[in-house]
């Protein structure tokens, strides 16, 4: 059985560039018609032969997933990647500063980091 609740395959978007403001960028990938709940999963980036481990999230609203590609740099914008959702790390919440939001990002990155997929 696949240890993945969904696969997306999308052409790389550029959003807000929010993520790479905090130090975080992410590859957004439009979703139509997930079944995908808000929140933060550990997954995997799959592109150019290559498999990366990946902490997703998905906002509350739209229809956008924002995938950070851990231990990855480089220009994915107009590429086609896979992205396969694993487990759920935590549900999306919203934070006071910046500040604090950096922090849970580092946690979740420390529990993905150790998760098995």
């Amino acid at each position: 059985m696949d240890k993945f609740t969904a696969r997306i395959v999308g052409i790389v978007a550029k959003g807000k560039q929010k993520g790479r403001e905090l130090g975080f960028p992410t590859a957004n990938l439009v979703l139509l018609d997930s079944a995908l709940k808000s929140g933060v999963y550990a997954g995997k980036a799959i592109f150019d032969g290559g498999e990366y481990v990946a902490a997703i999230f998905v906002p509350d609203l739209g229809n956008l997933l924002e995938a950070h590609i851990l231990d990855f740099q480089g220009d994915l914008y107009g590429k086609e990647i896979e992205v396969a959702v694993g487990r759920k790390i935590r549900e999306a919440l919203r934070f006071k500063s910046e500040k604090e939001l950096v922090s849970q990002i580092s946690k979740d990155l420390l529990q993905i980091r150790s998760a098995k997929i």
